[in-house]
Protein backbone atom coordinates (compact mmCIF):
# COMPACT_ATOMS: atom_id res chain seq x y z
CA UNK A 1 0.00 0.00 0.00
CA UNK A 2 1.10 3.81 -0.77
CA UNK A 3 -0.09 7.31 -0.62
CA UNK A 4 -0.15 7.09 -4.39
CA UNK A 5 -3.69 4.46 -4.31
CA UNK A 6 -5.38 7.58 -3.38
CA UNK A 7 -4.86 9.42 -6.22
CA UNK A 8 -7.36 10.19 -8.66
CA UNK A 9 -5.35 11.98 -11.46
CA UNK A 10 -6.39 11.40 -15.35
CA UNK A 11 -9.81 10.17 -13.58
CA UNK A 12 -13.27 13.06 -14.49
CA UNK A 13 -16.29 13.46 -11.48
CA UNK A 14 -19.53 14.76 -11.75
CA UNK A 15 -21.04 16.04 -8.19
CA UNK A 16 -24.63 17.03 -7.90
CA UNK A 17 -24.97 19.63 -5.57
CA UNK A 18 -21.30 20.43 -5.48
CA UNK A 19 -21.78 24.28 -4.98
CA UNK A 20 -22.17 24.18 -0.78
CA UNK A 21 -21.76 21.85 1.79
CA UNK A 22 -20.91 18.43 1.50
CA UNK A 23 -21.43 18.37 -2.16
CA UNK A 24 -18.67 21.64 -2.39
CA UNK A 25 -16.61 19.49 -0.14
CA UNK A 26 -16.80 16.53 -1.90
CA UNK A 27 -16.13 18.48 -5.39
CA UNK A 28 -12.78 19.87 -3.68
CA UNK A 29 -11.90 16.99 -2.15
CA UNK A 30 -11.49 15.13 -5.19
CA UNK A 31 -9.71 18.16 -7.12
CA UNK A 32 -7.52 18.00 -4.41
CA UNK A 33 -6.29 14.36 -5.47
CA UNK A 34 -6.07 15.06 -8.90
CA UNK A 35 -9.97 14.74 -10.45
CA UNK A 36 -10.87 17.46 -13.08
CA UNK A 37 -14.68 18.09 -11.31
CA UNK A 38 -17.58 18.94 -12.88
CA UNK A 39 -20.73 20.14 -11.05
CA UNK A 40 -24.47 20.67 -10.93
CA UNK A 41 -25.35 23.56 -9.08
CA UNK A 42 -28.50 25.46 -8.81
CA UNK A 43 -27.85 28.51 -7.08
CA UNK A 44 -25.22 30.92 -9.44
CA UNK A 45 -23.04 31.96 -7.28
CA UNK A 46 -21.95 28.65 -5.34
CA UNK A 47 -22.10 27.51 -9.04
CA UNK A 48 -18.85 29.53 -10.03
CA UNK A 49 -17.11 29.77 -6.65
CA UNK A 50 -16.51 26.02 -6.78
CA UNK A 51 -15.22 26.20 -10.03
CA UNK A 52 -13.07 28.60 -9.09
CA UNK A 53 -11.64 26.92 -6.30
CA UNK A 54 -11.40 23.70 -8.64
CA UNK A 55 -9.47 25.38 -11.29
CA UNK A 56 -7.10 27.15 -8.54
CA UNK A 57 -5.77 23.26 -7.85
CA UNK A 58 -4.74 23.20 -10.93
CA UNK A 59 -7.45 21.13 -12.16
CA UNK A 60 -10.18 21.21 -14.80
CA UNK A 61 -13.92 22.62 -13.64
CA UNK A 62 -16.82 22.33 -15.65
CA UNK A 63 -19.63 24.80 -13.71
CA UNK A 64 -23.25 23.62 -14.78
CA UNK A 65 -25.95 25.34 -13.39
CA UNK A 66 -28.81 23.65 -12.99
CA UNK A 67 -31.56 22.43 -10.83
CA UNK A 68 -31.52 18.41 -10.38
CA UNK A 69 -35.36 18.53 -10.39
CA UNK A 70 -35.29 19.07 -13.75
CA UNK A 71 -34.76 15.95 -15.16
CA UNK A 72 -33.70 17.16 -18.41
CA UNK A 73 -31.22 19.28 -16.99
CA UNK A 74 -29.60 16.00 -15.54
CA UNK A 75 -29.74 14.42 -18.44
CA UNK A 76 -27.49 17.80 -20.38
CA UNK A 77 -25.30 17.93 -17.27
CA UNK A 78 -23.99 14.22 -17.47
CA UNK A 79 -23.63 14.87 -21.83
CA UNK A 80 -21.97 17.80 -20.98
CA UNK A 81 -19.45 16.36 -18.77
CA UNK A 82 -18.58 13.68 -20.80
CA UNK A 83 -17.99 15.85 -23.87
CA UNK A 84 -15.96 18.21 -21.84
CA UNK A 85 -13.74 15.40 -20.39
CA UNK A 86 -14.26 12.86 -22.43
CA UNK A 87 -14.51 10.49 -20.33
CA UNK A 88 -16.75 9.95 -16.62
CA UNK A 89 -14.97 7.87 -13.75
CA UNK A 90 -16.51 9.42 -10.73
CA UNK A 91 -20.55 10.25 -9.89
CA UNK A 92 -21.48 11.61 -6.55
CA UNK A 93 -25.31 12.00 -5.93
CA UNK A 94 -24.86 14.44 -3.45
CA UNK A 95 -27.85 16.69 -4.43
CA UNK A 96 -30.92 16.52 -1.74
CA UNK A 97 -32.56 18.59 1.14
CA UNK A 98 -35.62 18.32 3.15
CA UNK A 99 -37.59 20.58 5.58
CA UNK A 100 -39.08 19.07 8.55
CA UNK A 101 -42.62 18.47 9.03
CA UNK A 102 -45.08 15.97 10.51
CA UNK A 103 -45.92 13.84 7.65
CA UNK A 104 -49.99 14.31 8.16
CA UNK A 105 -49.18 18.02 7.08
CA UNK A 106 -47.19 17.50 4.14
CA UNK A 107 -49.17 18.57 0.66
CA UNK A 108 -48.56 16.51 -2.78
CA UNK A 109 -46.57 18.98 -3.89
CA UNK A 110 -43.80 19.30 -1.31
CA UNK A 111 -43.88 15.61 -1.15
CA UNK A 112 -43.51 14.90 -4.36
CA UNK A 113 -40.81 17.58 -4.59
CA UNK A 114 -39.01 15.56 -1.56
CA UNK A 115 -38.49 12.64 -3.92
CA UNK A 116 -38.23 14.42 -7.12
CA UNK A 117 -35.22 15.95 -5.38
CA UNK A 118 -33.70 12.80 -3.04
CA UNK A 119 -34.69 9.98 -5.05
CA UNK A 120 -35.46 10.71 -9.09
CA UNK A 121 -32.43 12.81 -9.31
CA UNK A 122 -29.91 9.72 -7.73
CA UNK A 123 -31.71 7.47 -10.29
CA UNK A 124 -31.57 9.33 -13.51
CA UNK A 125 -28.09 10.49 -13.16
CA UNK A 126 -26.89 7.06 -12.19
CA UNK A 127 -28.98 6.00 -15.05
CA UNK A 128 -27.21 8.11 -17.55
CA UNK A 129 -23.68 7.97 -16.21
CA UNK A 130 -24.00 4.17 -16.39
CA UNK A 131 -23.59 3.65 -19.82
CA UNK A 132 -20.78 6.20 -20.29
CA UNK A 133 -18.59 4.35 -17.85
CA UNK A 134 -19.26 0.80 -19.34
CA UNK A 135 -18.46 2.21 -22.57
CA UNK A 136 -15.42 3.93 -21.23
CA UNK A 137 -14.39 0.13 -19.97
CA UNK A 138 -12.16 1.52 -17.21
CA UNK A 139 -15.01 0.95 -14.46
CA UNK A 140 -15.91 3.39 -12.17
CA UNK A 141 -17.16 4.69 -9.13
CA UNK A 142 -20.30 5.84 -8.16
CA UNK A 143 -20.71 7.56 -4.45
CA UNK A 144 -24.36 8.50 -3.52
CA UNK A 145 -24.78 10.76 -0.39
CA UNK A 146 -27.94 9.37 1.47
CA UNK A 147 -28.24 10.20 5.79
CA UNK A 148 -28.39 7.80 8.93
CA UNK A 149 -31.80 8.94 8.69
CA UNK A 150 -31.82 6.34 5.86
CA UNK A 151 -31.45 3.67 8.33
CA UNK A 152 -33.48 4.56 11.25
CA UNK A 153 -36.85 6.00 12.10
CA UNK A 154 -37.16 9.44 11.74
CA UNK A 155 -39.98 11.67 12.60
CA UNK A 156 -41.26 14.99 10.51
CA UNK A 157 -38.80 13.59 7.73
CA UNK A 158 -40.85 10.83 6.89
CA UNK A 159 -40.40 11.13 3.16
CA UNK A 160 -36.91 12.20 3.06
CA UNK A 161 -35.90 9.04 5.54
CA UNK A 162 -37.79 7.30 2.60
CA UNK A 163 -35.98 8.42 0.19
CA UNK A 164 -32.79 7.73 1.77
CA UNK A 165 -33.52 4.64 2.48
CA UNK A 166 -34.52 3.97 -1.27
CA UNK A 167 -31.04 5.23 -2.14
CA UNK A 168 -29.42 2.28 0.48
CA UNK A 169 -31.16 -0.64 -1.18
CA UNK A 170 -30.47 0.99 -4.96
CA UNK A 171 -26.45 1.39 -3.78
CA UNK A 172 -26.96 -2.35 -2.48
CA UNK A 173 -28.62 -3.63 -5.69
CA UNK A 174 -26.79 -1.88 -8.30
CA UNK A 175 -23.38 -2.84 -6.75
CA UNK A 176 -24.43 -6.60 -7.73
CA UNK A 177 -26.21 -5.63 -11.04
CA UNK A 178 -22.93 -3.09 -11.74
CA UNK A 179 -20.23 -5.48 -10.48
CA UNK A 180 -19.56 -7.07 -14.26
CA UNK A 181 -18.67 -3.92 -15.48
CA UNK A 182 -15.76 -2.99 -12.48
CA UNK A 183 -18.38 -0.26 -11.50
CA UNK A 184 -18.22 -0.06 -7.56
CA UNK A 185 -21.37 1.49 -5.69
CA UNK A 186 -21.13 2.96 -2.15
CA UNK A 187 -23.00 5.04 0.10
CA UNK A 188 -21.75 7.57 2.82
CA UNK A 189 -24.35 8.53 5.27
CA UNK A 190 -24.05 11.27 7.49
CA UNK A 191 -25.34 12.61 10.31
CA UNK A 192 -25.57 16.09 11.67
CA UNK A 193 -22.50 18.50 9.56
CA UNK A 194 -21.43 21.64 9.38
CA UNK A 195 -21.98 23.12 6.30
CA UNK A 196 -23.35 26.55 5.04
CA UNK A 197 -26.94 25.91 5.08
CA UNK A 198 -26.71 24.55 9.26
CA UNK A 199 -25.17 27.69 9.83
CA UNK A 200 -27.70 29.81 8.06
CA UNK A 201 -26.34 30.77 4.63
CA UNK A 202 -29.24 29.05 2.61
CA UNK A 203 -28.63 31.34 -0.85
CA UNK A 204 -26.09 33.12 -2.18
CA UNK A 205 -22.30 32.58 -1.98
CA UNK A 206 -20.99 30.44 0.94
CA UNK A 207 -19.47 33.65 3.03
CA UNK A 208 -18.28 31.63 7.13
CA UNK A 209 -18.72 35.80 7.83
CA UNK A 210 -22.12 35.47 7.43
CA UNK A 211 -22.61 32.48 9.28
CA UNK A 212 -24.94 31.77 12.34
CA UNK A 213 -23.38 30.97 15.32
CA UNK A 214 -24.89 27.93 17.42
CA UNK A 215 -25.92 28.83 20.77
CA UNK A 216 -24.00 26.62 24.01
CA UNK A 217 -27.60 25.02 24.27
CA UNK A 218 -27.18 23.72 20.45
CA UNK A 219 -23.53 22.59 20.69
CA UNK A 220 -24.54 21.35 24.37
CA UNK A 221 -27.07 18.84 22.43
CA UNK A 222 -24.88 17.93 19.52
CA UNK A 223 -22.44 16.61 22.11
CA UNK A 224 -25.00 14.90 24.55
CA UNK A 225 -25.89 12.54 21.55
CA UNK A 226 -23.25 12.29 18.99
CA UNK A 227 -20.50 9.98 20.29
CA UNK A 228 -17.61 12.35 19.07
CA UNK A 229 -19.09 14.99 20.91
CA UNK A 230 -19.17 17.28 17.96
CA UNK A 231 -21.39 18.32 14.26
CA UNK A 232 -19.09 16.35 11.05
CA UNK A 233 -17.52 18.67 9.29
CA UNK A 234 -18.25 18.54 5.48
CA UNK A 235 -14.49 17.71 4.35
CA UNK A 236 -14.62 14.41 6.51
CA UNK A 237 -17.60 13.82 4.28
CA UNK A 238 -15.20 14.60 0.92
CA UNK A 239 -12.16 12.55 2.52
CA UNK A 240 -15.02 9.23 2.94
CA UNK A 241 -15.69 10.45 -1.02
CA UNK A 242 -11.63 10.55 -2.05
CA UNK A 243 -11.58 6.97 -0.52
CA UNK A 244 -14.26 5.18 -1.52
CA UNK A 245 -13.33 6.45 -5.49
CA UNK A 246 -9.86 5.66 -5.06
CA UNK A 247 -7.46 2.33 -5.61
CA UNK A 248 -7.96 2.26 -2.10
CA UNK A 249 -11.47 0.80 -1.87
CA UNK A 250 -10.88 -1.01 -5.44
CA UNK A 251 -12.82 -3.87 -3.42
CA UNK A 252 -15.07 -2.45 -1.46
CA UNK A 253 -18.52 -1.95 -3.44
CA UNK A 254 -22.09 -2.52 -1.60
CA UNK A 255 -21.68 -0.10 1.91
CA UNK A 256 -23.48 2.17 2.98
CA UNK A 257 -20.55 3.92 5.25
CA UNK A 258 -21.67 6.33 8.15
CA UNK A 259 -19.80 9.32 8.28
CA UNK A 260 -21.69 10.48 11.83
CA UNK A 261 -19.40 10.52 14.37
CA UNK A 262 -20.97 7.34 16.31
CA UNK A 263 -24.61 8.15 15.85
CA UNK A 264 -25.94 5.19 14.14
CA UNK A 265 -23.70 3.22 16.58
CA UNK A 266 -25.15 4.48 19.48
CA UNK A 267 -28.94 4.21 18.41
CA UNK A 268 -30.52 6.06 20.89
CA UNK A 269 -28.12 6.32 23.55
CA UNK A 270 -26.73 9.75 24.92
CA UNK A 271 -25.06 11.66 27.57
CA UNK A 272 -26.84 12.46 30.47
CA UNK A 273 -25.68 15.90 32.55
CA UNK A 274 -22.85 13.38 34.21
CA UNK A 275 -21.05 12.11 30.68
CA UNK A 276 -22.74 8.92 31.82
CA UNK A 277 -24.25 6.56 28.58
CA UNK A 278 -27.79 6.43 28.97
CA UNK A 279 -31.62 5.59 27.06
CA UNK A 280 -34.02 8.50 27.40
CA UNK A 281 -36.32 9.24 29.16
CA UNK A 282 -34.18 9.42 31.80
CA UNK A 283 -32.00 11.88 30.03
Amino acid sequence: MNAGDLDLTGQCALVTGGGGGIGRAIALCLADMGADVAIIESIPERCEETAERITERGRRALAINANVMEVDKIREAVARTKDEFGRLDILVNNAGGVAPRAFVDLKEKSWRRHIELNLVSVIVATQEAVPIMIEGGRGGSIINVSSIEGSRAAPNYAVYAACKAGINNMTRTLSLELAEHGIRVNTIAPDFTETPGTRGNVTGPVDPSKWVEWTEGQRESVRRRIPLGRAGIDEECGRAAVFLASRMASYITGVILPVDGGSWASSGWVRNSNDYWILPPEA
